[in-house]
């Protein structure tokens, strides 16, 4: 056994000793598997950066209710009567001897993107004051508060960043009215980011939508204290509602979306990895066919295959692993929280996000380089430990 992990040692040596020699090949070898990384890693990260957004939406103690049947806020109503209810609920949480609960309504408008001009839908959603309360991590970071009863708006710093005319002091289009932007909001890095908001009366004359809603988000007194909620809502034969923590309502609304981001990532991943693999698979055979004489010379002095094999894989996998670096590398230096917006395929209105590289996510693209590495050495390995001695001497 010693004998055999020691000609291991020596013959992976000896192979990478050699390595400045074909440092052209090897570039080209590691440049391909570093840019697969690259791609992998910055195609899955916006699937993360999805999930932590919506995972930043929602508090541990708040609920969000709908009308029975209802997946998303769009294809809910509640009356007016209906969501005053639900705000009286036991359970929920009070200050001021006021319910932590924001009677909500939501519609889209039109506003370009700053970086290509088009337009986009945005979220507008009308609000009660208790609203900054639920939200965790709610404070404004330019301007001020909306007045009630007035057309005057907030945005998230999301929104803010990727649409026009979304910074204090500027006016949006709202039907045929100007609506002045008095301030501007963050929200824990949530999902209300990308919105703006407007006091919920204004916008139900706006609209037209009368004394309805369509949502209500509330904050318990404690977590625990849910399923009580729930069924004093549910078993109140005056109302017919939905009632869902915040964790699974936005968990069902990024289901989708994080599936067709990471299926899309992932086939692009290995189409490229295939790719990569035959680089690889080139670059090796050309290492073993300078090392022709060499390797012969090793075999003839006893070496067996089995060191030979590992030799070549040795040199595959250090090529790869070095990619593999460079490219998770550049990929959370280029990717990690870039800010850019994407289509709520639930709502159909933009959601802005920030791309995230975590270390889960740089590790699985360095494994995924080392699988390049593996795949694209054994072959040639085998080669390698294959060719009769007397003939690789023969030719050389």
């Amino acid at each position: 056994m010693f004998r055999i992990i020691n000609q291991v040692f020596q013959v992976t040596r000896f192979s990478l000793a050699s390595l400045p020699q074909r440092k052209g090949s090897s570039l080209s070898a590691m440049v391909g598997i570093a840019g697969v990384v690259v791609v992998m890693v910055g195609v899955l990260s916006i699937a993360q950066g999805i999930m932590a957004t919506m995972k930043s939406s929602a508090g541990e103690a708040n609920v969000i209710v709908m009308r029975s049947g209802a997946d998303t806020e769009m294809t809910s109503g509640l009356g007016g009567d209906e969501a005053r209810l639900v705000t009286e609920a036991p359970g929920i949480a009070r200050q001021d001897g006021q319910p932590v609960a924001s009677r909500e309504l939501f519609v889209i408008i039109n506003l370009p993107m700053r970086s290509t001009g088009t337009d986009a839908n945005v979220p507008v959603r009308g609000v009660e004051p208790q609203a900054a309360l639920v939200r965790e991590g709610f404070r404004l970071v330019d301007g001020r508060m909306f007045t009630a009863g007035l057309n005057e708006v907030i945005v998230g710093v999301g929104a803010r960043q990727e649409f026009s005319g979304a910074e204090t002091g500027s006016t949006l289009a709202v039907g045929s009215e100007q609506w002045p932007v008095v301030g501007v909001f963050e929200a824990g890095g949530g999902l209300s980011e990308s919105e703006v908001w407007v006091d919920a009366p204004v916008l139900q004359d706006a609209f037209r939508r009368g004394n309805s809603f369509q949502s209500v988000h509330a904050t318990l007194e404690r977590p625990e204290a849910f399923q009580d909620f729930k069924d004093a809502l549910t078993s109140d034969p005056r109302m017919n509602v939905k009632v869902q923590t915040e964790a699974e309502y936005y968990e069902g609304q990024s289901r989708l979306i994080y599936q067709l981001v990471t299926g899309l990532g992932t086939l692009i991943a290995l189409i490229m990895g295939l790719g990569a693999i035959f680089g690889a698979l080139n670059t090796m055979y050309t290492a073993v066919a300078s090392r022709t004489r060499e390797i012969a010379t090793l075999r003839a002095l006893g070496f067996r295959s089995g060191p030979v094999i590992a030799s070549v894989l040795s040199e595959s996998l250090l090529l790869a692993l070095l990619g593999g670096i460079i490219g998770a590398a550049l990929a959370w230096l280029a990717f990690d929280g870039f800010r850019a917006a994407t289509l709520n395929f639930s709502s159909f209105s933009s959601m802005t996000f920030a791309f995230e590289v975590n270390t889960p996510l740089l590790v699985q693209g360095i494994v995924f380089a080392l699988f390049i590495g593996f795949f694209g050495g054994l072959f040639p390995a085998i080669r390698a430990a294959r060719t009769p001695v007397a003939h690789a001497l023969r030719e050389l």
